[in-house]
């Protein structure tokens, strides 16, 4: 038996599918966050991309899995519902891993920060004046802001696409759908 669809259900459904994205960015995070750094080596890299990718590719098919649930569920037979659906996870999403990205930064790794910007100094020192050094220090002090923004930014506009990409398929379109036998001409 289907249930029918309420913007409650859209929001309660969506909330739990960018739950579980979410957990997967930040073990994502988690994992790769060791593996980053002034010591990473060749191997280190390989595994982080490895990482990434499985990532990356996993999103994509738990997004595709959870629209096809929701439209089975829902018995949704619109396109723009499963869109609306997809938005709404990537909404949640963004925010679980934002929120987590913004509390390492604060109070789980404090010197991350510090460590990234010894790695820049490192790598761009020579090549920066005095102005961009000071400027940089300066940007120091908002790098956590400006990481839960930015991540919020980008996790929902990779969302967001997804789910437009995605939604045009799900539920599948009938092309067939509108003809009717009356329709059809035929010559004798």
């Amino acid at each position: 038996m289907k249930e029918s669809m309420s913007s409650s259900r859209l929001l309660n459904n969506a909330g739990a599918a960018g739950a579980a994205f979410g957990a997967i960015s930040v073990a994502y995070m988690f994992l790769s966050q060791p593996l980053t750094g002034e010591g990473a080596g060749v191997w280190s890299t390989v595994i982080n991309f490895i990482l990434w990718a499985a990532k990356f590719i996993g999103c994509i098919f738990l997004m595709r899995f959870f629209m096809k649930r929701f439209v089975r569920k829902y018995g949704v037979t619109d396109n723009s519902v499963t869109m609306r659906f997809g938005i709404a996870t990537a909404f949640f999403s963004a925010l679980i891993f934002s929120a987590v990205t913004l509390a390492n930064v604060l109070i789980i790794n404090p010197r991350l920060i510090k460590e990234l910007m010894d790695i820049v100094y490192q790598a761009y020192g020579s090549m920066l004046d005095s102005n961009t050094m000071s400027m940089l220090e300066k940007i120091e002090g908002s790098m956590p802001q400006i990481m839960f923004f930015s991540n919020m930014i980008y996790c929902f506009l990779y969302g967001t696409l997804l789910s437009a990409i995605l939604s045009r398929n799900i539920p599948p379109k009938d092309p067939f759908a509108n003809c009717s036998t009356d329709s059809i001409n035929t010559e004798e």
